[in-house]
């Protein structure tokens, strides 16, 4: 009980009820923000990754939940995306304790982990580009349930299933990119159920492999869930109030910074990097916008989402 009362667990409740704001108004997974987070923190790698999925498996289940009931999900797809991913998730956190000692294993994940926050920097912004797509695509036909694509669908699932099998990181952009890609034509309703819907067992197997090769500590976790389940909960109330264009951006920026440093990079070229993004990044967006048929600079949140579409 004392270990949940030090300055150490505070930081993580904060910081984790600060991670859930952001996952709450944006809709993206936890993991890419909250991992590095840890790490920041003085956790170190492996237990981050290991106590991050665990929480992780419980805050998307709460969502699963909320859209099973509305019947949102496709099962079909969610089933495929399963059955590629759950075997290589369970395997991530046994490939880590692999790569030798524990001074390795940490080397090994502060690699993979700051790769792994590029690659969903690029997918997220990619996904941004896609919302954008379809907001100004006029008359396209939706479909509830588009035709399955099996050796695709297994293939995300196994690619995503690896990924956040060792590092935690991309359950969320990832594979809702992937869908957006493979599957234009799938409602916005049923492509966020599918999503969260294959995520739990995904993150759940994830979780397991890492608890039996790594372990966990409570002292890290229950201040994790305490503070991520609220914040996502304050998040969700506060979107439509907020403009999430900016958010997003910033969240491509930092992800960004977040990998490069983790890879090593100097911290004058990540400052240099950061800078340019923060200069250039607000022009390309709007030339984007532009090419679309829209005002390069809107402050309407609704810009960039997608539609309600049934």
């Amino acid at each position: 009980m004392a270990d949940l009362l030090t300055m150490a667990a505070l930081s993580v409740l904060l910081v984790s009820f600060g991670v859930g704001i952001v996952v709450g108004l944006t809709g993206m997974g936890g993991g890419a923000l909250m991992t590095p987070a840890l790490i920041f923190l003085g956790v170190p790698p492996t237990a981050a990754v290991a106590n991050d999925l665990v929480a992780a498996s419980v805050n998307k289940s709460v969502g699963a939940a909320v859209h099973w009931r509305r019947g949102s999900p496709n099962l079909k797809l969610a089933g495929l995306l399963v059955a590629g991913s759950v075997p290589f998730a369970l395997a991530g956190g046994f490939i880590v304790r692999a790569m030798g000692d524990d001074e390795r294993q940490q080397e090994f994940l502060l690699t993979a982990i700051g790769c792994a926050l590029l690659f969903t920097a690029a997918t997220y912004a990619l996904r941004m580009y896609l919302q954008l797509r379809h907001v100004t695509a006029g008359n396209e036909v939706i479909e509830a349930d588009p035709q399955v694509k099996l050796i695709p669908t297994l293939l995300v699932g196994a690619v995503g299933g690896l990924l956040v099998g060792i590092t935690s990181v991309g359950s969320g952009s990832l594979i809702m990119v992937a869908l957006l890609l493979i599957y234009p034509t799938l409602s916005a309703v049923k492509l966020v159920g599918t999503d969260l819907l294959q995520a739990v067992p995904l993150v759940f197997a994830a979780a397991v492999g890492h608890v039996v090769a790594q372990g966990i500590d409570w002292a890290v976790l229950i201040p994790l869930i305490l503070g991520g389940t609220p914040g996502t909960f304050l998040g969700a109330r506060m979107a439509n109030w907020v403009s999430q264009s900016v958010i997003r951006r910033g969240i491509v920026i930092v992800l960004t910074l977040t990998g490069l440093k983790m890879l090593g990079v100097p911290p004058e070229w990540v400052g240099i990097i950061g800078a340019g993004m923060l200069l250039l990044g607000p022009l390309a967006w709007g030339f984007i916008r532009q090419t679309r048929g829209l005002p390069a600079f809107d402050n309407n949140a609704a810009a960039w989402r997608l539609p309600n579409r049934e």
